[in-house]
């Protein structure tokens, strides 16, 4: 199987399942970089030494999401940037979202 940042995000209908937990720690395992679930949803906090370079960050990750037709919450604060991404068509985490977080990673 291919690695997850070398797959991409394919459009999941409403009413599609999310991911069980079993396969929720399988992917997130998979993942590593310390990306956590909190309240259903994947999240991880990135620090930076300054403004400029949080939201140089920002603009990459928005940049995948545009490619991906993912889209994640992006916080933007000064040397701070939290990601979080979850699949609101079938209300909690999906493939979709472990990928988008594998390309976020590759890009740091």
């Amino acid at each position: 199987m291919a690695r997850l940042a070398d797959r991409h995000a394919k459009p999941l209908p409403k009413g599609s399942p999310a991911l069980s937990a079993p396969e929720v720690n399988a992917l997130l395992a998979e993942l590593g970089g310390g990306w956590a679930v909190r309240d259903g949803k994947l999240a991880k906090a990135y620090t930076f030494p300054d403004f400029a370079q949080a939201l140089a960050f920002t603009n990459v990750v928005g940049a995948l999401a545009e490619t991906e037709n993912h889209h994640p919450d992006v916080h933007l604060a000064w040397g701070k940037v939290e990601v979080v991404v979850w699949t609101h068509s079938v209300g909690g985490l999906s493939e979709n979202d472990f990928i988008l977080a594998a390309k976020i990673e590759s890009a740091t």
